[in-house]
């Protein structure tokens, strides 16, 4: 039988490298709302968020089935490299909800015409959006 790729019993799991995952953990719980799966050992942490994977990692060098890669956090959080879009139906209260919660956004809900928008940051500077299309 031929594999197929991908399957329905197939996951898709975001890797993120915190600096202190417990801080990490504690924030995308009770500031996002995402659920903690699993714990491994006080170097990683899998949340299950909307429907996908999160899996925070600390930092760390190269390894047997990586040899040229180390996981850092971002280092300068004015130069995104990835970042996450949440599709809300109302912007400003989610906005409302996640300061409420501890969200640090870079500004207000942004009406651009067709969308309301606004990005926050979480603790080691990956970047988050709610969008709100109108």
């Amino acid at each position: 039988m031929k594999d197929e790729f991908p399957t329905d019993e197939m996951a898709l799991t975001h890797l993120l490298v915190v600096s202190d995952i417990e801080h990490s953990r504690d924030w995308y719980r009770d500031v996002l709302g995402a659920e903690i799966y699993r714990e491994y050992g006080g170097t990683s942490v899998v949340l299950s968020f909307l429907g996908t994977w999160l899996l925070l990692v600390t930092s760390g060098g190269p390894t047997a089935d990586k040899p040229e890669l180390s996981m850092e956090t971002p280092d300068d959080p004015s130069t995104v490299h990835s970042s996450f879009t949440i599709r809300v139906p109302d912007c400003r209260a989610a906005y409302a909800t996640l300061v409420e919660r501890g969200a640090e956004f870079l500004t207000p809900p942004y009406d651009r015409g067709a969308e309301v928008r606004c990005f926050f940051r979480d603790p080691d500077g990956h970047l988050f959006e709610i969008s709100q299309a109108v």
